[in-house]
Order: C-alpha cells, then sequence, then structure tokens
C-alpha cells in the first residue's frame, strides 16, 4: 500500500526532540570584527549556515534573539545587514561582555520566550558562544549549538570548544539537520516551509564550491 499520509504529529510542546513549538533561536556576535579572526571555517560557509538558520527562523517564526558586543561602546560594529534582511523586526541586544548570559537584558529576553530549548550559535565556537552554554546548561536550559554556522580562531579552538560544550551536556546540530527536525515528515502540508529553504541552500551551496569559497 502507497504512503502518502503524513504520521500523526507527536505533542509538539513535550517532544523531545526540537519542534517549532519547543525551541528558540539565539545569535551572538555575528559582527566583522569576529569573522577577521575566524580560521576554522570561512566566511562564507559560516554565512551559508547561519543564513539557512535565519531563514528557518522566518519559516517557521520561531522566536530569535540577536546580540552583540561593544558596538555601544564604539568599538566594534554591528550584525551584518545580509543577517539581518532574514530577521525583519528583530533588534539587537548589545553587550560589554563576552559572556552573553551576564548581561540582564539578553537573559530576560531568552527567558521571555518561554522555553528551554535554546539552538544557539555565535562567533567566537570557544568563548561567545562556549561560556553562555555553559551557563545556560548550569541554569536548566537545554542548548543546541549549531556547529557548521559557528567557528573559532583555529580548528583547534573551535573543535574543543564543541567538545567542552558536549562534555557539559550541549547538543551539537547543524543548520540543515535542524530544518530537518522542525520539518519531521514530507507529508505534512508545512514540509514546503524546509523545501524552500532547500532551494536556495544547495544552488548556493554549490556555487560557492565552485567559487573554491568552501570544501
Amino acid at each position: 500500500m502507497a504512503k502518502t499520509e503524513a504520521e500523526p504529529v507527536r505533542d509538539p510542546q513535550s517532544d523531545h526532540l526540537l519542534t517549532p513549538e519547543n525551541c528558540a533561536v539565539v545569535l551572538i556576535d555575528y559582527q566583522p570584527e569576529q569573522y577577521r579572526t575566524i580560521n576554522s571555517a570561512t566566511t562564507e560557509e559560516i554565512n551559508l549556515n547561519v543564513i539557512a538558520l535565519c531563514k528557518l527562523v522566518k519559516a517557521y517564526d520561531l522566536p530569535v534573539i540577536v546580540s552583540t558586543v561593544g558596538v555601544d561602546m564604539g568599538v566594534n560594529t554591528g550584525t551584518p545587514e545580509e543577517i539581518l534582511a532574514e530577521l525583519p523586526g528583530v533588534t539587537e541586544i548589545d553587550r560589554t561582555g563576552v559572556n552573553s548570559w551576564e548581561d540582564a537584558e539578553f537573559r530576560e529576553a531568552v527567558k521571555a520566550t518561554g522555553r528551554k530549548k535554546i539552538v544557539m550559535a555565535g562567533l567566537w565556537t570557544e568563548v561567545c558562544l562556549a561560556f553562555p552554554t555553559l551557563d545556560m546548561i548550569e541554569d536548566g536550559f537545554e542548548i543546541y549549538p549549531v556547529a557548521d554556522a559557528v567557528g573559532g580562531i583555529s580548528i583547534t579552538a573551535h573543535h574543543q570548544g564543541l567538545e567542552r560544550m558536549r562534555e557539559a551536556g550541549a547538543t551539537p546540530v547543524t543548520a540543515i539537520q535542524f530544518g530537518s527536525e522542525l520539518m519531521r515528515n514530507w507529508a505534512r502540508e508545512s514540509s514546503q516551509k524546509f523545501r524552500e529553504v532547500l532551494q536556495w541552500y544547495f544552488p548556493k551551496k554549490n556555487e560557492l564550491m565552485e567559487q573554491g569559497k568552501i570544501g
């Protein structure tokens, strides 16, 4: 018998997997000053995946928080327009410290989502992503670092940052893996949202590969 109907939807609130109803997305310090020091991946590879992440946020109407460091102090510039363009209406939360969880406005914004599963990405992996991850796990959150949308000052630093987070209880994911988890079943009407992200993602990835900008 042909299978064309979707399986029943599990409770999206209590599901142990990520769903559009039980998670939020956090992006930390996607700023030119950070990109210039990344050596574990190219800017193009990071942006391919962080923009895919943003497209998923928009497609599935997920709560999202974007934070920067040092902009108000005049030492850094803000999030690139190509990222913000995917998140209309989102206001950046600026900080002075490298650990965003120590910033009261950031903490309140995360708590205001009402969600304990946080899909998080930031530059650098080993600092601006790792530090809040460790604190947030301690405070009862489930953290999912997006491994292919982040980078460190070296390949070693990136991998050690991910390993430290994993050892503390974080669960690394990738951008397209995350989208698959949100979508879950091709027979659902909502699967078209993910198809549209994929229809952007793979041509863009192939283009960057042909240009030698990603491996």
